[in-house]
């Protein structure tokens, strides 16, 4: 069987078409260099007929420049693993007359900036298996080393914008043909429901950060706003002196709250003790325990949004900054890609909203947080953006600290995998409902 360097569409049907024996076919979808073990072709045949899968991919390794060799297993493909830089690896095996039927009336120009594979591979998803086989088949020359702090913003470099916006054009007309599109019509929540004690608290979840819960803390307290507001700091078990340095700040307007001996709470579980509490306001906003707001000005910006929007969720932009505050590569992180039209439908593509969130407490607490620690504000944005009218604000309120603390600064891969494993099953389970929604209307229209 011939491997066959992924260019275009145009150029994998013609090859397809000179060998129209062949059930599958190889095709290679980078420049890494690629040695095969003497099984691959067997293995990957094997299970692509027997499962019938219209994609079939493996684990593989890396082989470091010093000689190393790294496992590098890859993710099962979910419903909603699609996001454009889902991995599976460097070589995938293709049913051959899927692909054609998937390529049929392709309407994405060949010298398009992924050759069409996001596009192609969406299609033939579509009610068929993509076969992931847990064996290391294949090993590549290991060629990006940066560590995963470092690689999570690329979707939103300024430098791609130009490939992300081709990036949206397809996914979009992939949920159309999956009628999984949301209302162009979003719902306009009553901000004015309620009884709150002030009209907005800044949330901190904080577990073990006495080297910057000060800083942050201080950074929501200095805010000059005409309306009352609160600090809510939940400490998640903190040991370190966390939980001292935020007993001995002597403000009225700071709430700590603790968790419960044999309370096990993630992120998501100490943002709904925030919310669900006496002290919780109108508007709950997020702030980090490694972050800090970048002004005084950014709460009453952000509770200005919502009144203006009338929205229940808005979500402000961010300079990346190091440790001492000064800005480092990619700079200002805005997402300008969110359209008031199609924002929340991309945001599915895509693995975050951006920062800081800020949430109208009423319709927060009806949904409330997943209790975990990775991608429970991803889970939030998701639902709330099914119905509800989004604010953005694109100028930077915010600063995200990077530095050897953070939790995500240098993860293994098995832990990449995990988090993006868990953002794809909260893709899977939104999709799923957008389109139960989108049939439940059609069905009304009828009726």
């Amino acid at each position: 069987m011939k491997l066959i360097q992924f260019t275009n569409i145009d150029a994998l049907r013609d090859e397809i078409c000179k060998n129209s024996l062949e059930q599958f076919v190889l095709v290679k979808l980078d420049d890494r260099k690629v040695t095969f073990d003497s099984n691959f072709m067997q293995r990957m045949e094997e299970i692509s007929a027997d499962s019938d899968a219209s994609i079939t991919y493996s684990h593989y390794r890396e082989k470091t420049a010093d000689g190393r060799i790294i496992l590098h297993p890859a993710n099962d493909y979910q419903f909603g693993s699609v996001r454009n830089d889902f991995d599976f690896g460097s070589v995938v095996m293709l049913n051959a007359a899927d692909a054609l039927a998937a390529s049929e009336g392709f309407s994405y120009e060949s010298d398009s900036p992924d050759g069409g594979w996001y596009a192609l591979r969406l299609r033939m998803s579509i009610g068929k298996t993509v076969a992931s086989l847990p064996e290391y088949l294949y090993t590549v020359e290991k060629e990006d080393y940066r560590k995963s702090g470092e690689k999570q913003h690329d979707y939103v470099d300024p430098r791609n914008s130009f490939y992300q916006a081709h990036m949206e054009r397809v996914f979009t007309d992939f949920l159309i043909d999956i009628d999984a599109m949301v209302s162009l019509a979003p719902l306009h929540p009553d901000l004015g429901e309620g009884e709150f004690p002030v009209e907005a608290s800044v949330v901190i979840p904080v577990r073990n950060r006495v080297a910057t819960i000060g800083d942050a803390v201080r950074s929501a307290l200095a805010q000059q706003t005409t309306f009352p507001y609160n600090v809510i700091v939940v400490d998640n078990g903190s040991s370190d002196g966390t939980r001292e340095l935020l007993e001995a700040i002597d403000d009225p307007r700071l709430i700590l709250l603790k968790a419960e001996e044999n309370e096990f709470l993630g992120i998501g579980g100490c943002w709904n003790k925030a919310l669900l509490s006496d002290h919780c306001g109108r508007f709950a906003v997020q702030l980090d325990s490694d972050d800090m707001y970048l002004d005084e000005t950014t709460l009453s910006r952000i509770v200005d949004k919502f009144h203006a929007d009338r929205c229940a969720m808005v979500i402000g932009s961010y300079v990346m900054t190091d440790f001492n505050l000064n800005p480092i590569p990619p700079g200002v992180i805005d997402h300008k890609e969110w359209t008031a039209l199609n924002g929340a439908n991309n945001a599915l593509r895509i693995n975050g909203f951006g920062a800081p969130r800020a949430f109208f407490t009423p319709v927060a607490r009806n949904i409330l947080f997943p209790n975990v620690s990775y991608g429970e504000d991803y889970a939030m944005c998701l639902r709330i953006s099914r119905e509800y009218a989004v604010g953005r604000i694109f100028e930077p309120i915010y600063c995200c600290r990077r530095w050897e603390g953070n939790s995500d600064a240098d993860l293994s891969i098995e832990k990449v995998n995990a988090n993006n494993e868990y953002k794809d099953f909260l893709r899977s389970v939104e999709m799923i409902a957008r389109i139960r929604a989108n049939v439940d209307k059609d069905d009304e229209i009828k009726s």
